[in-house]
């Protein structure tokens, strides 16, 4: 009967003529170099390479598993290449004696002559996975280089670009081809010079630690909050206090005069209300002194005589006691100027009140100054807002969106000074985009170079920065990038480097951080060349560079 489906042909080639070859197989389609001349029995009536699961038909010819299917798909009804005869495919069935025989058969290595290996085809997979001359990837994540197994360990342990080697500073990890720019860039224990040329090596992550005492360090004057704005390293800080003593006395005795003439103000306002609390507690005496009197000649209305007698009486006892307060008077200041005691008093008790009235003087005015600190302190934080604010406005209206940046750099002479002077090795551009939506990138250069030149070129890099899209962007970044020095004389005899970005260097993937490590020409263009009077690179002290990114196949969000 015929089979409709190859899964039915499976079930069909169950009939055997012998047992099982166990898990011994060869790969088909292979050139296999046989020791002795493969023979005409062992090929496949189909393909006439060696058998590979070897089927017999009725007709007694032998073909590959798949060869038979192969005419099995080909024709309704096959027929046998070799004598035209009708497959039948229930007769057909595996011949495992034959698979034994081919199994068995002798071939060498593949990578004969350097292996002498003579092995049989059911073992040949399994003998490459153990040759010493196989060829195979290095397993180093990053290498690409291939690599015969008998020189596996020595490359991985010696030769790869891509090994980890441990750092010499951190004792950390690091993948050999990344290890300067970890030294450089994130090794806590790498020596750096001091930024504030203080010739002393330090650690770099006690940098801060020994920015805070360096001698070399501009810091502000302690006579600042009297007005002194001077900057001064720390070492000349005593310096500058001798030879300004003179100019902070006067600003001290300027500030302490305007503080005296605020508690001047405070003292006069507070005796304008002592006065008048004075003539209330008068007003108050008076009125308590009025109603007493009502009271006593109205308490009692039941005898208006009476009343008037008693008035009369009062009266005249108030006359006589009038009588005798002035009398006493007179004694107490007669007594008074022969003691002569009473001025002394007078003068303590006024000492006294003045004494507590400048202690609280004293604690208003430390008041005072810590409001005018705060106000002071709430000042400098606008101002350094404004001025951040004012640097963001500029590099937004300055902001390229098309893969191209044009980069003025004024005041050449200065820069390339700070930077041979160690203050300020390098300066990085405004951010630009390739796109509304794209990369965000800018170039960084250092005026007096940057490693291998370093004191003779200008090094000009480019840089990955981390942007508000970069999660819809594919990754590695890999377009070609032009770094140019602009000619000024209209020449267009421009200094031109490009290079296109490695998909495999750290420069180029996600930024992690803020930015990627820069990548570029380290000798970009020569300070003789830049600087050559007969070139025109430089008027008015001012350069232009340009970076161009190749915006082909990028796509635009």
């Amino acid at each position: 009967m015929a089979c409709d489906e190859p899964a039915a042909l499976s079930g069909i080639f169950s009939r055997q003529n012998s047992s099982s070859t166990g898990s011994l197989d060869f790969e088909p389609d292979a050139d296999y170099k046989f020791v002795e001349r493969l023979e005409e029995r062992y090929k496949c009536a189909y393909c006439h390479l060696v058998l590979h699961n070897p089927h017999q038909t009725g007709c007694g010819h032998r073909f590959c598993q798949h060869c038979i299917l192969a005419l099995r798909e080909l024709n309704a009804v096959p027929t046998c290449p070799v004598d035209k005869e009708t497959i039948k495919m229930h007769e057909v069935f595996k011949d495992n004696c034959c698979k034994r025989e081919v199994l068995n058969l002798h071939v060498f290595c593949k990578n004969f002559p350097n292996c002498n290996s003579k092995v049989i085809l059911g073992r040949y997979q399994e003998h490459l996975q153990q040759c010493l001359f196989e060829s195979m990837q290095c397993t180093n994540d990053g290498c690409r280089e291939q690599i015969l197994r008998k020189d596996l360990k020595e490359h991985l342990s010696h030769l790869c670009k891509f090994r980890e080697e441990r750092c010499q500073y951190c004792n950390t990890y690091v993948v050999l081809i990344n290890i300067k720019n970890h030294e450089k860039n994130d090794c806590p224990d790498f020596p750096v010079p001091c930024l504030q040329n203080c010739s002393q090596i330090i650690l770099k992550k006690e940098i801060e630690k020994h920015h805070a005492v360096c001698p070399e360090a501009e810091v502000d004057c302690p006579y600042k909050q009297y007005g002194c704005h001077v900057k001064v390293k720390r070492g000349k800080l005593a310096e500058h206090e001798n030879s300004a003593l003179r100019e902070h006395m006067l600003q001290i005795l300027d500030k302490n005069s305007r503080l005296e003439e605020q508690i001047s103000d405070l003292y006069k306002s507070l005796e304008c209300k002592e006065i008048k609390i004075q003539q209330l507690a008068d007003a108050i005496k008076k009125c308590e002194k009025e109603f007493r009197q009502y009271t006593q000649l109205f308490g009692n209305n039941t005898n208006l005589m009476v009343s008037t007698q008693a008035l009369a009486s009062h009266l005249d006892k108030s006359a006589r006691l009038e009588s005798q307060v002035k009398q006493l008077i007179q004694m107490a200041n007669q007594q008074q100027s022969k003691l002569d005691l009473r001025p002394l008093f007078d003068t303590i008790e006024n000492m006294k009140q003045k004494i507590a009235l400048m202690e609280t003087y004293d604690q208003r005015l430390v008041v005072l100054e810590d409001q005018s600190s705060k106000h002071d302190l709430q000042i400098n934080i606008h101002k350094a807002q404004l001025n951040k604010n004012e640097e963001r406005f500029k590099l937004l209206e300055g902001t390229c969106y098309n893969g191209k940046l044009i980069w003025k750099i004024t005041d050449y002479k200065m820069k390339k000074k700070e930077a041979v002077e160690g203050r300020v090795l390098s300066i990085a551009s405004q951010p630009f985009y390739t796109s509304r939506c794209g990369y965000r990138l800018c170039a960084r250069a250092y005026l007096n170079g940057d490693g291998s030149g370093k004191g003779t070129h200008i090094s000009l890099y480019f840089v990955v920065m981390r942007g508000e899209f970069d999660s819809l962007l594919l990754w590695p970044f890999k377009q070609k990038v032009t770094l140019m020095l602009l000619d000024q004389s209209g020449k267009k005899n421009h200094i031109v480097e490009v290079f296109r970005a490695d998909p495999n260097s750290s420069s180029f993937k996600r930024p992690d951080g803020e930015m990627n490590i820069a990548s570029g020409c380290p000798r970009f263009v020569p300070h003789a060349v830049l600087e050559n009077t007969k070139n025109t690179y430089i008027r008015d002290d001012t350069l232009f560079l340009k970076v161009v990114v190749d915006l082909t196949d990028l796509e635009e969000l």
